[in-house]
């Protein structure tokens, strides 16, 4: 019989990579969400993991081996994010069975970096980043997330892991942090509207060097984790494997949607800004083109591209310990937004 997985966020660009790649791999796959969309050999469990006797319904009568959580809902402050997504992990935890052997959290790297409030600032540790850096002496909810996992950990005796991506390169439509799909909608933009290519970003991040994390690659890492004795009740980064500086990558970029960057000059350009009155010409490009989703909102998060491509820090991320106990992928960067970029066009999501 296939083992059951339950994937966390079923509907977001982690979960629906975790969602493909334990089907493909023969497992048995429950796919939640608030609003579960249709996936091909997914079972759909719908459920508000602020609403604790809501959760427990749902999941009464499953027992998936191993748990992916890879979800989260932005607030207004970091109080309010600590508040809401310590409870929906406590709220999951509380409502799993006893079979659950265990569970896997995707965060990021804004447990080095800080959150969105104190993001980039203050006192930060040296880059690489490595697991064993401590916490910053800062409120973060991703540290209340690890903190409701170890205590339920502690509880049921469930085996746990801590996955850190750097920005994550997948598709997901109405996701709230996909810079992938982001640069792709901004440079069909520019090439419709025949306006210049600039990148967004800081001088730190266009000659710094940096890495990211390929969707696929962080799915890949879930199920090892899960499944290698020596990874149990640890922490991880998570990365392709190469590095770069945004000075090559948006040439690269440029080059794979017929354009020519404008120079960089230093000036900082957000896509906040540059995008801000986009909505009426993409629901026209979307129109002519027949894609399938007019609304920019849903396919662009030009604030958190802002964010990655703002810091005025080098941001590179250590893999070693992985590497170490046996996990080999690697994803060229370039070839991981090329796929991207070719998989919208399949699905009609750009021009």
């Amino acid at each position: 019989m296939a083992k059951t997985a339950l994937v966390v966020g079923a509907s977001g660009i982690v979960g629906s990579a975790a969602c493909s790649h334990l089907s493909a791999q023969g497992w048995e796959v429950l796919g939640l969400a608030r609003r579960p969309q249709h996936q091909p050999g997914i079972m759909p469990v719908a459920a508000d993991l602020l609403d604790a006797q809501a959760t427990k319904a749902a999941l009464a009568g499953l027992a998936p081996e191993i748990v992916f959580i890879c979800t989260w809902l932005r607030q207004d402050s970091e109080a309010e994010n600590i508040r809401v997504n310590a409870a929906m992990v406590r709220n999951l935890l509380n409502a799993l069975g006893g079979a659950t052997r265990h569970v896997a959290l995707v965060t990021g790297l804004k447990h080095y970096l800080g959150p969105f409030e104190a993001y980039g600032k203050g006192s930060l540790p040296q880059t690489p980043f490595r697991e064993d850096q401590p916490r910053l002496d800062v409120e973060n909810f991703y540290y209340a997330q690890e903190d409701e996992l170890f205590a339920a950990a502690a509880r049921d005796g469930f085996s746990w892991s801590v996955h850190r991506p750097h920005t994550i390169i997948g598709k997901a439509v109405g996701n709230a942090m996909n810079m992938g799909t982001t640069l792709a909608v901004y440079a069909s933009l520019c090439r419709a509207l025949e306006r210049p290519f600039y990148f967004p970003g800081s001088a730190m991040q266009w000659n710094g060097l940096t890495d990211m994390t390929d969707a696929r690659l962080l799915a890949a890492h879930l199920l090892w984790a899960a499944q290698t004795p020596e990874a149990a009740n640890q922490a991880f980064n998570v990365v392709n494997g190469d590095v770069f500086r945004w000075s090559w990558m948006w040439g690269r970029i440029a080059d794979w949607f017929g354009l020519q960057p404008a120079p960089f000059t230093g000036e900082h350009r957000p896509l906040e800004v540059q995008m801000a009155q986009d909505e009426g010409s993409w629901a026209d490009i979307a129109a002519r083109a027949r894609l399938v989703e007019p609304d920019l909102s849903r396919l662009a998060s030009p604030w958190h591209t802002d964010a990655d491509l703002g810091r005025p820090i080098e941001v590179v991320t250590d893999m070693s310990k992985s590497r170490r106990l046996g996990f080999s992928l690697y994803q060229p960067t370039d070839e991981a937004f090329f796929e991207l970029f070719t998989g919208l066009q399949a699905e009609r999501l750009i021009p």
